[in-house]
């Protein structure tokens, strides 16, 4: 094999390796370290925006009797296929791990239902109009 002969397809030189390894986006491990870099601040922002969009949590007063259940910032950099930088996620989601059943919740439900089950529904319609 010829030192100057064309790669194979959808293999890359140990230059661009080394070169993309280089440039990667590190993603923090703590709150800290994000709010050091501004992309990684503006992606909480949009996170805390989408999350009031949603009406996803109700700020309430914090019963007496009760503790809270903490939180936790998840930090992503989404890369394109070629490796470059795409965008900075950031999601803050709840400790659910430190809830104890019958003393902070009663029940779990979660109403999913089975891709088997939706296209059944979904035929019959069809079928009956």
């Amino acid at each position: 094999m010829d030192i100057d002969d064309e790669p194979v397809k959808g293999t890359r030189t140990l230059i661009e390796i080394y070169e993309r390894a280089h440039v990667a986006q590190e993603e923090p491990s703590c709150f800290e370290e994000a709010q050091a870099y501004e992309g990684w601040k503006q992606a909480m922002v949009n996170e805390i925006k989408m999350i009031q969009k949603n009406q996803t949590w109700k700020l309430v007063e914090k019963p007496t009797n009760r503790k809270t259940i903490g939180v936790k910032w998840v930090y992503r950099a989404k890369q394109n296929a070629d490796g470059n930088l795409n965008k900075l996620k950031a999601r803050l989601v709840v400790k659910g791990f430190s809830q104890r059943y019958g003393l902070d919740y009663m029940e779990t439900f979660a109403p999913v239902a089975r891709l088997d089950t939706i296209r059944l529904l979904v035929a019959l319609a069809a079928q009956r109009q």
